[in-house]
């Protein structure tokens, strides 16, 4: 049986990635494609924390995610297996987090801030540590892998059709190269 084919979909916090994966997904059955959230492995830390010290929490940095239960969850669903998730609540210790039912599919999209920093690919273009959030993440994190990306999409517009229509175009590749 062949493995998944894997979707990468990575931007700073606020970049359009949420927005960009429910118009994509508009172009599929929940049999075709399974979605994993690294957002859904950001290790729980509000519990611990004070409402002013939960608001001021860094969430844009690697070491807040627990990359090692996110990578086996991966080779599970490219294995072919169901996984099982506490959904993320945002940090809000009063949220109930649902658990999620994954199933694996021919098409496997990852989503996250940090999906491609965990590839274990040095970090050539960060020139300097931040010290703020998004930007400075954005800046380490994410940038140095755009030119290795098989397509890149600006979100600086305000309406949804370019969206569209690039989520429509991928899709037809997709469908055309692992569901045919």
């Amino acid at each position: 049986m062949n493995k998944p084919y894997i979707v990468g979909i990575a931007g700073g916090s606020g970049s359009g990635k949420t927005f960009f994966l429910k118009r994509f997904l508009d172009h599929f059955t929940a049999d075709e494609v399974c979605l994993v959230s690294q957002d859904d492995y950001y290790i729980p830390v509000a519990h611990n924390m004070t409402a002013e010290e939960n608001k001021l929490y860094n969430f844009d940095l690697p070491a807040t995610v627990d990359h090692e239960h996110f990578e086996d969850d991966i080779n599970k669903l490219l294995n072919r297996q169901t996984i099982f998730k506490k959904e993320y609540t945002f940090n809000n210790p009063n949220a109930v987090p649902k658990t999620l039912e994954i199933k694996s599919a021919p098409i496997l999209i990852v989503e996250g801030l940090f999906i491609l920093h965990f590839r274990g690919i040095a970090n050539d273009d960060a020139l300097y540590k931040w010290i703020n959030h998004v930007v400075p993440a954005y800046k380490e994190f994410l940038l140095p892998y755009k030119n290795e990306c098989d397509l890149v999409i600006t979100n600086n517009g305000h309406t949804a059709e370019d969206i569209l229509l690039v989520t429509e175009k991928i899709s037809r590749e997709l469908r055309e190269k692992v569901l045919s």
